[in-house]
């Protein structure tokens, strides 16, 4: 079981709640618990998904092989097995589904109505995306398009979507926060393709980082984490600021560093998206809300 939870990748899940909670918490009703608590529920199945998927594609063209400063996933080190994988997949996949489902019951009352249909064709393209991220013949992932993923799934859907099944309403600030945490999102990932490249490469995997070289992702890198937390300005949230500090050590330290060495820094930007969004969700509940 051990094994299993390994490739669960728990490190990266405070992440993938960033989101739904601060679409939550931003809406301007009173917030509904049960719909907050199946939107987290659904999102975890989802992330862990990604992960599994991530670690069997990687695997099969051996790009998670043993490296310097790391340690292969559970698959390549023999722990379980192919099929033992791929079992937990279709679980998660299913459970996605049913969390998913549940998720769009509880809040339109209904799964045959136009609202219900948008959000569980928006959870099957997440599935979809999930699993295709580094498996089949043209995972996207080994193409580049894993951060623009990361950024619609991770940073737009989750927020926006949290927001709108809580309120069922529309408002065009909800942009901006929903970029801060999708440009977050894309900077753990960009962090660890910039950490990979040269395996990455070896291995044919082009991620965005790999085709811009490791100088320019290190300014694509700067950039993100540093605009990142000014986006919620525009609501107006002011405690987003409390991020820069971290930002601007995570930019300094990764021009000092290079490959394994950048491991460092990604449950930081992890666990400082996901306080950014907690201070916020506060912030916006007690000052404007």
């Amino acid at each position: 079981m051990k094994a299993y939870i390994n490739s669960f990748r728990l490190r990266t899940l405070p992440l993938s709640m960033s989101g739904i909670i601060l679409g939550t918490f931003l809406s301007p009703n009173v917030i509904r618990w049960e719909v907050f608590l199946f939107a987290i529920l659904t999102v975890l199945c989802l992330q862990i998904l990604t992960n599994l998927c991530n670690e069997l594609g990687d695997a099969r063209r051996g790009t998670d092989t043993e490296q310097s400063g790391r340690v292969a996933y559970s698959l390549q080190q023999g722990l379980i097995t192919e099929e033992g994988l791929k079992r937990c997949i279709y679980i998660f996949s299913v459970l996605a589904a049913i969390m998913g489902t549940i998720l769009v019951w509880l809040t339109f009352g209904t799964l045959f109505c136009t609202e219900s249909y948008v959000f569980l064709a928006l959870g099957a393209a997440a599935i979809v995306a999930a699993i295709t991220y580094t498996l089949g013949s043209h995972a996207y992932g080994y193409h580049g398009f894993g951060d623009v993923s990361v950024f619609l799934f991770f940073g737009l859907l989750s927020v926006i979507g949290a927001y709108y099944l809580q309120c069922r309403t529309w408002n065009w600030m909800i942009i901006a926060p929903a970029c801060t945490v999708g440009l977050l999102s894309v900077g753990v990932l960009n962090l660890n393709n910039i950490r990979d490249m040269s395996n990455d490469v070896e291995h044919g995997k082009f991620t965005l980082a790999s085709y811009l070289g490791v100088k320019a992702a290190k300014y694509m890198q700067s950039v993100i984490v540093l605009i990142a937390p000014l986006f919620m300005l525009v609501i107006p949230i002011y405690s987003s600021l409390l991020a820069l500090p971290v930002m601007a050590c995570h930019v300094r330290y990764l021009w000092k560093h290079n490959g394994s060495d950048l491991d460092k820094y990604m449950p930081i930007i992890v666990f400082t998206t996901l306080l950014l969004s907690i201070f916020a969700s506060i912030e916006w509940c007690v000052f404007v809300k």
